[in-house]
């Protein structure tokens, strides 16, 4: 990685990607982690994915949610295979109501799962068995194991296990890279390629389709009733039509890798590890989403994530 002077920043550059000199806005929000266990690898994982479905985006989601990884059978409290899974709300009152809504509804129906609280060390905890338990209709059990409580609710398999409450811890979310490419295939294989980088991190995850968003936003709209829309500056087809491109002069497509994570360290190592990836040819230019720090407190500038 070299440092090169233009006329108007400090550019980076990582085998041939002009790594601008900007950064992220990332902002705080409150997140429980869930551990989703079932019969096999192949339940968890479906739990999990229904459990973490319609969650990209607090703009018009309940929650931003994902798979943090999945769980061999000795780190789960049940000893069945697992997945954790990271929600992401904007406030605790909110988060509880989406988790518990989620739990009910893909959890308690998907055959053979189990919930547990993927936090049990968090102060500040709300209820998840302690609401969904009255399903069972007078017919449910709890038992309480090592100070933790756990309910199990008939249902037509068996019994439907959920712990009673869980943890929720202040994080962070928005982290985010923009890979440009010469062409969308190109720009396509370095954002995926940016996402399998970040996969195995711990407390992280990238909670849009695939893990990669094509409509990235701005923050307002000309329609008043709109909270975002589209970030025109990286449209290829407005190149001429707006006052500002932010597209490199190579570019002709671009997407967006957004990053939540437990906190700011590991949406940093994140970001660093999606750069490193995405980083080659086909991609003139890596650049950042930020709204001039009217949106978040964190401020991750991709050149302090590269070292």
């Amino acid at each position: 990685m070299t440092g090169r002077d233009t006329t108007d920043e400090i550019l980076l550059d990582v085998r041939g990607t002009e790594v601008r000199d900007t950064y992220a806005e990332a902002f705080r929000v409150r997140c429980a982690r869930v551990i989703v266990t079932a019969q096999d690898a192949r339940w968890a994982e479906t739990a999990a994915r229904v459990f973490s479905g319609y969650a990209t985006s607090v703009i018009g989601c309940d929650a931003e949610a994902g798979i943090e990884r999945s769980l061999a059978p000795s780190e789960t409290p049940d000893g069945r295979p697992g997945c954790a899974v990271l929600l992401f709300g904007l406030s605790t009152e909110a988060l509880a109501e989406a988790v518990q809504s989620r739990a009910g509804q893909c959890l308690m129906t998907c055959p053979t799962a189990a919930a547990f609280d993927g936090l049990p060390e968090a102060e500040e905890r709300f209820a998840l068995g302690k609401h969904l338990r009255f399903f069972g209709d007078g017919f449910q059990r709890s038992k309480l194991i090592g100070g933790r409580r756990y309910w199990r609710v008939p249902v037509m398999d068996g019994e439907f296990l959920v712990e009673e409450a869980a943890g929720i811890v202040k994080a962070v979310a928005g982290g985010n890279i923009i890979v440009q490419g010469t062409a969308p295939g190109e720009a396509l294989a370095a954002a995926m390629r940016a996402v399998e980088a970040v996969a195995p991190l711990e407390g992280v995850i990238t909670p849009f389709p695939g893990g990669i968003v094509r409509s990235g936003s701005k923050v307002g709209s000309r329609y008043k009733a709109l909270r975002a829309s589209t970030n025109d500056a990286f449209c290829p087809t407005l190149r001429g039509r707006v006052p500002v491109t932010e597209l490199h002069p190579d570019a002709a497509c671009a997407y967006e890798v957004v990053i939540d994570g437990i906190d700011e360290a590991a949406v940093r190592a994140a970001m660093r590890a999606a750069v490193l990836a995405a980083a080659g040819p086909g991609v003139p230019c890596i650049t950042a989403g930020n709204y001039g720090g009217k949106l978040g407190k964190f401020l991750i500038r991709l050149h302090d994530v590269l070292g």
